[in-house]
């Protein structure tokens, strides 16, 4: 059996590094570095499901009236919530009774150990940064909800936090397909035309995209149709290394390329005011106890994950695309 002290140096190093992990994610990943730049990252401390209260229509009680009119005073239904299910994943390091003693001495152990540590919480990073441009199918439908679901190509059909898109008017984001609503495919000579098109509706007075994410070839078609004017950079996304220009005062970002997580041909613009990452407060890339095979010389150590990706506002979300 593998040294019981192997243990508590395995349980320190990993809880030591739990809240590196999930800091270090953020500053992996533009659209969770800007929620949580925006307040945006909001852990949840239980229950059966996330619940996103949202607002889904005016108050119908408003009304002009002179002198001693009789005033509508009835109850107006104007607020509802979306019910985010749970979703979790996890990371195994493990180490083998051979491998300790092979390393024998507390330095050597360490050493191997935050390789196999480091490797864990890139692969746990990397995964999780994929998943929120997911649509939420993948390994049976228990990944996170991301991007491609929140803000669909097909916004008129689908079930999204519990609420029937076909049904719910006001739960469906803005599209722009290149082809069919402008025309022809996207180019650096019509991405401005099709990113103001999209762009306008997706504002409500103030109320307007702050991000926007684009994969390598619409980043590089916004990018070619600047080349001619001066460009501008936005010295916050720049400074915590992302590539960014600007566009109506929202940052654009790109996140293509090796290990980009932006499907192709999209630009997805975001009002982040409305858009959260929420991990459980207990579960946010932490390791569990240590487990000891019953039949094997080697031990295995957890770090786990639990939360989703919720939205409290489609409406004011969008994605122009090309299929």
């Amino acid at each position: 059996m593998a040294s019981p002290g192997l243990d508590e140096i395995v349980t320190t190093t990993l809880r030591n590094r739990s809240g590196v992990v999930a800091d270090n994610m953020s500053k992996n990943n533009a659209l969770l570095y800007r929620l949580n730049k925006r307040g945006r990252v909001k852990p949840v401390s239980g229950g059966r499901t996330i619940v996103r209260e949202l607002s889904y229509a005016e108050n119908s009680t408003f009304q002009r009236y002179s002198g001693y009119e009789i005033l509508n005073t009835s109850p107006s239904d104007v607020l509802s919530a979306a019910e985010f299910s749970w979703k979790q994943a996890s990371v195994a390091v493990t180490m083998s009774g051979l491998e300790q003693y092979q390393n024998s001495g507390e330095d050597a152990v360490l050493d191997l150990l935050e390789n196999r540590i480091e490797v864990a919480e890139k692969t746990m990073e990397n995964n999780l940064s994929q998943d929120m441009y997911s649509d939420g199918t993948a390994s049976s439908g228990k990944q996170i909800g991301g991007l491609q679901l929140l803000v669909a190509d097909a916004p008129t059909t689908g079930t999204v936090g519990g609420i029937n898109r076909a049904t719910y008017t006001f739960w469906r984001n803005q599209k722009y397909q290149a082809t069919t609503d402008g025309g022809s495919a996207a180019s650096s000579a019509n991405i401005q035309k099709y990113m103001n098109a999209l762009y306008q509706s997706c504002s409500r007075q103030t109320d307007r995209p702050d991000l926007i994410i684009a994969d390598t070839n619409y980043y590089n078609f916004y990018l070619q149709s600047l080349q001619a004017i001066q460009r501008i950079t936005s010295d916050e996304m720049a400074q915590a290394g992302f590539q960014t220009l600007k566009y109506m005062g929202a940052d654009v970002v790109f996140d293509g390329g090796i290990g980009g997580g932006c499907p192709t041909n999209h630009m997805y613009m975001l009002n982040t005011s409305y858009v959260f990452w929420q991990p459980h407060r207990d579960r946010n890339m932490v390791p569990l106890d240590q487990v000891n095979s019953i039949n094997q010389d080697a031990m295995v150590k957890l770090i786990i994950w639990m939360g989703n990706m919720t939205l409290s506002n489609a409406e004011l979300q969008g994605v122009l695309f090309q299929t």
